[in-house]
């Protein structure tokens, strides 16, 4: 299945300039980013969210236990280098306001300088 979300969007990809949201990376060749995003939740606020979404039992835990074990951004780590890739908060709405804003500054200069540059914008929960 992998290899086949990679072939369809290896001809899109070729150019960059592209946004790809997923809720894994692995897979993903290195060559297609210039900067990984690992968006982070406390736990209770995961929790809440899910819960309001209606999430199965079963779907809510993988989620909760992928979230304590942070597998999405060590899966980043593993397969992408160290400086492009930013963990963001995204607990709250004003979390995820700023986190539009901060991505948008990325895409400018990126437009501007043929690579995101992610200085000093990081952080962690």
């Amino acid at each position: 299945c992998s290899h086949q979300v990679v072939d369809e969007l290896e001809e899109r990809m070729v150019n960059g300039g592209n946004i790809v949201d997923f809720h894994s990376c692995a897979f993903f060749p290195e060559r297609w980013f210039h900067l990984v995003i690992v968006l982070r939740a406390t736990t209770d606020k995961l929790f809440d969210r899910l819960q309001a979404r209606k999430y199965k039992k079963k779907k809510l835990d993988e989620n909760m236990e992928a979230e304590i074990m942070q597998v999405v951004l060590d899966e980043a780590k593993e397969s992408y280098k160290k400086g492009i890739i930013v963990e963001l908060k995204s607990d709250s709405v004003e979390d995820m306001e700023g986190n539009v804003q901060r991505i948008c500054e990325w895409i400018k200069k990126n437009d501007k300088n043929g690579q995101a540059e992610s200085k000093g914008s990081s952080s962690s929960s």
